[in-house]
Order: C-alpha cells, then sequence, then structure tokens
C-alpha cells in the first residue's frame, strides 16, 4: 500500500478516534460517537490489513485500551467490532510477536501514564510525556530506527497522534 494513502487512513483514524470519543464523552451522542467510531474503525483495519508496520500500531492500541479497560462505551464496541471484522475478512499480515508486545506495552503505559501520572506526581516533565502519550511514540521510532517496520510508519503515526489532537480541537470549537 501506498505510504500516501497510510498517511491519509493513519489521518482519518486519528481525527475520528478523538471526534468520537469527544461526542461520547462530552456530549453522550452514543449514535453519532458510534458513527465515527465506525469510520475510525474502517480507516484504521483499512491501514492494518494494508501494511504489518499499522498492524503492529493499530492491534497495539486496541489491545493496550482492552487492558487498560478504556473500552468503556457502546461506541468502542462497535468501533472495536467492526475492526474485527474488516481484519478477519481481509486478514493482517504476519506479525512477530516480540515487536507486537513492544507495541502493546508501549500503548498500555501511555493509557495508564496518561490517566495515572497526574495523580501522583506534580513533575511538569513526566506530566507532558503521558499528556502527550511519548511512551508509543519513542517506541515505535526505535522499532523503525532498528528495522522492524518502514521509518515511513512512524511519521504516519505521528500524522495519526496530530490529526487526534486535531480532533479534539475542532470539536471544542464546534461544540
Amino acid at each position: 500500500m501506498s505510504y500516501i494513502i497510510l498517511a491519509i487512513l493513519f489521518l482519518l483514524s486519528g481525527f475520528f478516534m478523538k471526534y468520537s470519543d469527544d461526542l461520547y464523552d462530552v456530549n453522550h451522542d452514543i449514535k453519532l460517537a458510534s458513527v465515527f467510531g465506525i469510520l475510525c474503525a474502517i480507516a484504521s483495519a483499512v491501514a492494518t490489513v494494508g501494511d504489518v508496520g499499522a498492524a503492529y500500531i493499530f492491534i497495539a492500541i486496541l489491545i493496550g485500551n482492552l487492558i487498560a479497560l478504556k473500552v468503556d462505551g457502546v461506541h468502542h464496541l462497535i468501533t472495536l467490532i467492526v475492526f474485527i471484522i474488516i481484519c478477519l475478512m481481509y486478514g493482517v499480515g504476519e506479525l512477530n510477536f516480540v515487536v507486537l508486545l513492544i507495541c502493546i506495552l508501549a500503548a498500555l503505559g501511555d493509557e495508564i501514564g496518561h490517566e495515572m501520572i497526574s495523580k501522583v506526581t506534580a513533575n511538569e516533565f513526566l506530566n507532558l510525556f503521558f499528556e502527550y502519550r511519548f511512551v508509543m511514540k519513542i517506541a515505535i521510532f526505535l522499532l523503525a530506527i532498528c528495522g522492524a517496520f518502514n521509518v515511513l510508519i512512524f511519521i504516519c503515526f505521528i500524522i495519526f497522534e496530530l490529526a487526534y489532537l486535531c480532533g479534539g480541537m475542532v470539536f471544542e470549537k464546534f461544540n
């Protein structure tokens, strides 16, 4: 799959993920949150079946959120089901268990750190580090440098993260 298409899919996934979460968490709009969740699932799943590097990232985010008990709404369940159905229908490339485990632990570290760190320390660096979820960014960068997947996947992941932030800003502006 073209890296331009992957970048677009990562962008859409990040934006739709955040917008869906905010629609549910802030507006309590299950229907619209589910629609944006489905769009996120489609973008994420197409990237996952199209590129192994994307598969590591999106599967790790999924499993990390499941373990951290962040799948907390109907919109998340619908998104999860759509993602799994697409991945099962079209298949995911062969994954290295160690690389996947590193990605999962990084995603889990981000989720737990994001929720907990400000409650246990006032350290500004640590709070910003986990607020912007840098564990996975560093892990993906190092894995790309080590050759686990193309470094362009790291760039796609940064696009995902920026789109996630933009989704939150757009939601705040139009809410």
